[in-house]
């Protein structure tokens, strides 16, 4: 509900240094104004002090007048104005000598602070430790500064429901302000605040109310009532009231604390929408819909909705007739949207920009802003992330970043000027809005219904369309329950990784596959039942979840006796072709993609790589396109991977060079363009003119995303040479797979668990399948879990094979008959078990061109 959680401000800036007494007086000023809230007055002067500064060369001065501004702008959420100016601060800084000194903190601490707010905590974190590590050495035990860096690391902590490493950070400073600033400063009211809504959320309401009604108490008293810090601690405390369901005495308390931020920070600030959503938070759990509805609407409005209140609100609002059903819908499909754009959605768009552009010039200046961009991302982190070390920094590499970062910049500049004058309708095709009901249901066939899913805290909602009917239903748990459930679901399918403590793995369960169903597409099944394609846009922990594997009726047992019985169940896969969309929107983006100029070649395969140089070994390991037993991490050396420990642990495969042959010759492709053993590297990937083919193939080992940390990125192991370069180390990454150049129909990912984010619910694709998106794929062929070679391999040839037969049926529907065939072959029982046939799933286009 609530920001409850505050970072204090680094201070407004450095301590004043110049001798001009009038500079001093309207830093003074401009210090006075702010910390008095009324940011309107401040930044003018902010702005007018850092423009005469910049008339001179540059000093600390001037870096702490960029703080200054960008920290008043962050007040009032100019966060994109703030973020330049505070990272031209530290890059002064650094110049002038004072990276390792306190004086850089206040920069520091105001970019964590930005980034917080942007939700970027991983980013922030570092930062937020520097400031601290220079507190901790240069300051006095009992120095207020100190306390503020404490602070403000535990906030991050808080902000990720880290409540066991963030409450007795906020301990410390409170007792370090207490003692340093006395009981009644600002600061001592801010850790106040935040302590209780540590305690609060922890449900210890009776401990969290005297520490929020004291911080109430000191900022009313210190601050003024009308101060935007008094709103967070109405917020908080009414928050509180509102949990033990005392209504009455909340609702005065949201309505104050929106009263001030509006008045401080006008009606379009994020905190103001926070405010808002607060209110219409009470009058939701007090079955007042039509005082939250116009609240919401307003939010809605805006693009600032909050999805777990805001559809609750809609979904009531509709059934008691207060709004129209087709409003209703099409506001909660806009929620929806905006709150699930993820990044596996964004390539897509990004694909669909280049290749529905008309014109090759502006595909081609689109993908040059789209690379320019993504290195200026990975440039900015660069310097982050060297500005927070503590010890072993190259000041030279960073000077070397920012010099580049700068030409990136200017580059892009010019880019968009161009795109503005030449095409100018290109906005429209890389930030598409939302699509209402009646767009999307005009994208699909006849045979065609789409589920998507929007999942919160306590409740969850299924919206299910076709050509000419639409519905919404309200699943009755949320994100925790959902996560609970799918990760019980997926016990007994990963082949390569046994659940419990006897090394067996646990046996799939039946009960539990109809028992999601029932309540995820159950609600919706008389208007999908009867299609035979099903799109699906999933969301939260519903991303691991195959929903192909399903049941649509209670088995007799969750269990069954014998192999045999998984092959009479009611998968879902027996009545419908399932796909998957990474948003709702990317439907749309990749529809129009396809109406691109198809590739003229049939296919490019890459498969049983050589992961033995020397060519000595071969084994009759049983094979996983996995590596099993040992963390992707324990590859890496530094930035680099220990070749000889990886040949180890991956099993050759030999038998996927059978499957590529089979393939190419479903495919008409010739066997020139199947590239097998040494030849299946990084070097023939990236030699080759990729964007000639319209099917892209690996069939080889997967290193995937849920065992990657720090340096290591997911891959596919490809032949790993004997003198290794980094150009080709032996893995395909993701990062590099982004800067391929595809036109693929399809890229088959014959591999494990490609799919998979970090854990459910953590993105929708793997940044693997995600980077084949941005290249130019426009459906990924891609596994759940570690899969079982031979399976594989049987699967995706059947799947060629059965296109090839009937061009017609799309990608999907010959998936799904590869599989039928597959469960159906009683030549073996374990032929009958999901883990074996039940791996592969179709993201993106799954119907024919």
């Amino acid at each position: 509900m609530l920001a409850a959680c505050v970072a204090l401000a680094a201070g407004i800036g450095l301590p004043e240094r110049s001798a001009a007494e009038g500079r001093g007086a309207r830093s003074a000023r401009i210090n006075a104004l702010g910390a008095a809230g009324k940011y309107s007055e401040a930044i003018p002067l902010a702005e007018a002090m850092l423009a005469d500064l910049e008339k001179g060369r540059p000093s600390k001065d001037l870096a702490g007048a960029m703080n200054n501004l960008a920290e008043l702008y962050g007040r009032v959420g100019r966060d994109a104005e703030g973020e330049p100016l505070l990272k031209r601060a530290i890059a002064i800084m650094e110049q002038t000598g004072a990276l390792d000194s306190v004086e850089i903190a206040p920069m520091l601490n105001n970019l964590a602070a930005l980034y917080q707010r942007q939700q970027r905590y991983a980013e922030a974190e570092p930062l937020f430790r520097r400031v601290l590590a220079l507190s901790q050495k240069q300051l006095p035990s009992n120095h207020p500064d100190l306390g503020r860096a404490i602070n403000n690391l535990a906030t991050n902590y808080e902000r990720q429901e880290r409540h066991s490493d963030s409450e007795p950070l906020f301990r410390r400073a409170l007792a370090l302000y207490e003692k340093a600033a006395g009981p009644e400063h600002p600061a001592v009211a801010t850790v106040l605040n935040n302590l209780g809504q540590v305690v609060k959320v922890e449900g210890r309401y009776d401990e969290a109310q005297p520490l929020i009604r004291r911080s109430l108490a000191i900022r009313e008293k210190v601050l003024g009532k009308t101060h935007p810090d008094v709103a967070r601690s109405l917020n908080n405390l009414a928050d509180l009231y509102q949990r033990k369901a005392r209504y009455g005495d909340a609702e005065p308390l949201f309505a104050r604390a929106l009263a001030i931020r509006e008045a401080a920070v006008g009606p379009d600030h994020p905190d103001t929408a926070t405010a808002i959503n607060n209110l219409a938070s009470l009058h939701l759990a007090a079955g007042r819909i039509a005082e939250a509805l116009p609240l919401e609407e307003r939010l809605i409005a805006g693009g600032r909705a909050q999805p777990r209140v805001a559809l609750p609100v809609l979904f009531e609002a509709e059934q008691r007739g207060l709004l129209p059903r087709e409003k209703a819908l099409d506001e909660a499909l806009d929620v929806i949207q905006r709150g699930t754009r993820s990044s596996a959605a964004a390539a897509v768009n990004k694909l669909a920009a280049r290749l529905a552009a008309g014109t090759d010039r502006l595909a081609a200046l689109v993908r040059k802003d789209q690379d320019l961009a993504a290195e200026a991302v990975q440039l900015d982190k660069a310097i982050v992330a060297a500005v927070s070390k503590q010890a072993g920094r190259d000041p030279g590499a960073a000077r070397q970043a920012r010099d580049r970062l700068a030409v990136v910049t200017r580059e892009r500049a010019a880019l968009q000027k161009t795109l503005a004058i030449e095409f100018p309708d290109y906005a429209a095709l890389s930030d598409p809005p939302s699509l209402p009901a009646r767009d999307v249901q005009a994208l699909l066939s006849d045979d065609e219904a789409l589920v998507l899913f929007a999942v919160s805290e306590t409740e969850s909602f299924v919206v299910a369309l076709t050509r000419d009917a639409a519905t919404w239903k309200r699943i009755p748990f949320g994100a925790g329950a959902m996560t609970e459930k799918v990760v019980a679901f997926r016990r007994g399918l990963d082949l390569g990784r046994p659940r419990d403590g006897d090394s067996r793995m646990q046996p799939f369960d039946l009960a539990l596959a109809a028992d999601l169903y029932a309540a995820l597409l159950g609600p919706v099944e008389p208007l999908v039942a009867s299609k035979a394609s099903l799109l699906i846009a999933p969301a939260g922990a519903l991303t691991a979840l195959p929903f192909h594997l399903l049941v649509t009726s209670a088995p007799p047992a969750g269990v069954p006796d014998r192999f045999e019985g998984y092959r009479t169940a009611d998968w879902l896969l027996k009545r419908q072709a399932v796909s998957v969309l990474p948003s709702l929107g990317s439907l749309k983006a990749l529809r129009r993609a396809a109406q691109h100029d198809r590739a003229a070649k049939p296919m490019a395969g890459f498969g049983d790589p050589r992961f033995d140089p020397a060519g000595e070994r071969r084994d009759d390991r049983v094979a996983m396109r996995s590596v099993t037993g040992v963390a992707y991490t324990e590859f890496w050396k530094g930035a680099g991977v220990d070749r000889a420990r990886l040949a180890e642990s991956l099993t050759q495969l030999p038998e996927t060079a059978d499957e590529l042959t089979a393939v190419a010759k479903d495919l008409g492709a010739p066997m020139s363009d199947v590239h097998l053993g040494s030849d299946a590297s990084e070097t023939t990937v990236k030699r080759l003119s990729l964007a000639d083919y319209r099917v892209v193939y690996f069939a080889t080992h997967g290193l995937v995303a849920g065992d990657v940390k720090g340096l290591a990125e997911p891959s596919l192991a490809l032949s790993i040479p004997a003198q290794p370069s980094a150009r080709d180390d032996g893995l395909l990454t993701a990062s590099e797979v982004a800067e391929l150049k595809l036109n693929a129909d399809w890229v088959v990912l014959s591999a494990c668990n490609t799919i998979a984010g970090d854990k459910p619910g953590a993105e929708a694709l793997s940044g693997l399948a995600r980077a084949f998106f941005y290249a130019g794929a426009r459906a990924l062929l891609v596994t759940h879990w570690a899969v079982d070679s031979a399976a594989a391999t049987r699967l995706t040839t059947s799947t060629f094979a059965m296109l090839k037969a009937e061009p017609g049926i799309g990608r999907a529907e010959a998936l799904r008959r590869a599989m039928l065939a597959y469960l159906n072959d009683d030549s073996s029982p374990k032929n009958a078990y999901p883990a074996y046939w039940g791996a592969f799933a179709l993201i993106g286009e799954g119907r024919s061109r």
